[in-house]
């Protein structure tokens, strides 16, 4: 069997939404306009994190050897993680929670509050109902200063936090061994402690007039990788 393979397909799913222009515009204008004195976030969760517990030690990388690790596991339940990425600094607030329901997101908007007191918040997230709930609606009507900001249905893509899921998925997570959900919820937070020491913003380069005609069906996909 090769140690690698080329990879020959890239998916990708076209959004339906009907205000699919409008959202488009609105998320990339925070990104490449921020609004003066505010702070833009990217918020989303990365649902059903596995603390897989590999069932011999992972064997690390080694001049002409690659890391190696056994392909059986013990499987410890899982661990949601919930982050809000700083679109100017790429600084990430984070918290793990065992499940990923509306309380789970109103309490992670109250943490990301604390975490940028007075100060003006416009918050990207997606569409999942959690966001809309009559709870987390009406904390938000008590707390003006925040501001939800929609990307469009099937389009996570444009939400920055992504990105950051994609990184902590291939350094931390996918290549662990977590004898326990304590043991992952750990590396998640030294991984993010890591990663504020060093982190420097995403740049975001692609205007709406650039995006949105590869957004709709019968034009040429974006190709976004993370």
């Amino acid at each position: 069997m090769p140690l690698t393979r080329e990879r020959r397909t890239l998916p990708f799913k076209f959004s339906t939404d009907p205000q699919l222009e409008a959202k488009v515009r609105d998320v990339v204008g925070l990104y490449l306009n921020p609004p003066d004195k505010a702070v833009v976030l990217c918020v989303d969760e990365k649902s059903q994190v596995q603390a897989l517990e590999r069932t011999a030690p992972v064997l690390p990388l080694r001049p002409g050897i690659p890391e190696k690790q056994t392909h059986d596991y013990i499987r410890h339940s899982t661990t949601t993680l919930f982050a809000a990425l700083e679109v100017a600094t790429g600084q990430v607030t984070g918290a793990c929670y065992p499940h990923h329901r509306h309380q789970e997101f109103l309490a992670f908007l109250r943490q990301v509050a604390k975490a940028y007191p007075r100060r003006r918040l416009h918050i990207v997230t997606d569409n999942y109902g959690t966001r809309k709930h009559a709870d987390v609606t009406a904390w938000l009507d008590r707390h003006p200063r925040i501001t939800l900001h929609f990307t469009p249905t099937s389009a996570s893509w444009l939400n920055m936090a992504e990105i950051f899921f994609g990184i902590i998925t291939r350094q931390a997570i996918r290549r662990g061994s977590f004898t326990s959900v304590d043991d992952l919820i750990a590396a998640i937070g030294n991984f993010i402690d890591g990663w504020n020491d060093r982190c420097q913003p995403f740049t975001w380069t692609k205007t709406p007039d650039q995006l949105i005609p590869h957004c709709r069906p019968g034009k040429r996909t974006s190709f976004t990788r993370h």
